[in-house]
């Protein structure tokens, strides 16, 4: 038996961590479901579990942009760098195994099963054994409950949304895209309103950060995350958990080496843009980096655009007229 287990069935409903073991029963489930489920007999039920484990994707993605940027301020950063690289494996196994599936190459499915389902059953061993435990050690009852709303902006695997902790009324509950309030950063908040030309309200510059279909996140002159806009459809999730927190953290540590050389060359004023594009989820990502100087030519920071190209590579000719009809 799990000795951490009784400590979590005291939490509160809603607690990040309580929910995490919620997940985390799901998750056992599904992988007794796909350890019988035969794609040779019946390919379709065995892709309906294996789809419905695939959203452990969410998981992974409130660790690294929730949890792991607590544990860093606590002085814990061993598991944005261990665990990820351990979230990047299963990752990459999820994308072989659906290039299995496209293909119902059902002979390689059966052989690679169960290499996903051992390396997530381990991964859970190590949550268990020493993730959530350590958490719970750090991490203090006012940090816990700053969780919920950025762990709403990534979701759950649960099909139910978890309630919010703590408890609110639900007139006291306030959306992400509503969620004003201010919090201790890491970052001096002075001189943050400035427009170049004409002028706009706060609540216009919002509006306008948000609905610009590219995602974009500002790293300041000290390396910090300051911003990022909440599109409603990010390539890649974020949530405020990553506000104050050192872009070297914010990445995979197999691209880490290389975001971290693109901030010395942008500091050191011998590049000023990085781009890149990839297949991600079946779309065409294009992603890119620029440097950030004043009038003075003083480096201020470097801002990360991502933007999905798939439509817009499938364009040819002209259009010059509307269409709606």
């Amino acid at each position: 038996m799990n000795a951490f287990l009784p400590t979590v069935e005291k939490l509160p409903e809603g607690h990040p961590v309580k929910v995490y073991y919620e997940e985390g029963a799901l998750i056992q489930n599904l992988l007794l479901e796909l350890y019988d489920a035969d794609p040779v007999a019946d390919f379709q039920k065995y892709f309906n579990i294996f789809n419905q484990l695939s959203t452990i994707e969410k998981r992974f993605a409130r660790k690294e942009n929730q949890l792991f940027p607590y544990l860093e301020k606590h002085g814990w950063e061993g598991p944005s760098q261990g665990m990820w690289s351990f979230h990047d494996n299963l990752r990459d196994q999820i994308r072989l195994l659906n290039t299995y599936n496209t293909e119902k190459n059902t002979a390689k499915i059966i052989e690679n099963i169960p290499y996903l389902i051992e390396g997530i059953k381990r991964l859970m061993s190590i949550e268990d054994m020493r993730l959530f435990p350590n958490a719970m050690d750090l991490l203090s009852e006012e940090e816990w409950k700053e969780f919920y709303v950025g762990d709403e902006e990534i979701g759950w695997m649960l099909t139910e949304k978890p309630a919010p902790y703590p408890a609110l009324e639900k007139e006291a509950y306030i959306h992400p895209s509503k969620d004003f309030s201010k919090r201790e950063l890491s970052f001096s908040l002075e001189n943050t309103f400035h427009y170049d030309e004409g002028y706009m309200t706060p609540e216009q510059v919002n509006l306008l950060l948000r609905f610009l279909p590219v995602d974009i996140t500002y790293v300041d002159e000290n390396d910090k995350v300051i911003f990022y806009n909440r599109g409603d459809d990010r390539v890649f999730p974020r949530s405020k958990g990553i506000i104050g927190r050192e872009v070297k953290f914010c990445h995979p540590p197999k691209s880490v080496d290389m975001v971290l050389r693109i901030v010395e060359e942008f500091k050191a004023g011998t590049k000023d843009v990085a781009e890149f594009w990839f297949n991600f989820k079946g779309r065409i990502i294009h992603i890119r980096y620029f440097a950030i100087r004043d009038n003075n030519k003083t480096y201020k920071g470097v801002i990360e655009m991502s933007q999905d190209i798939t439509e817009i590579q499938k364009l040819e000719g002209q259009k010059r007229l509307l269409d709606w009809d």
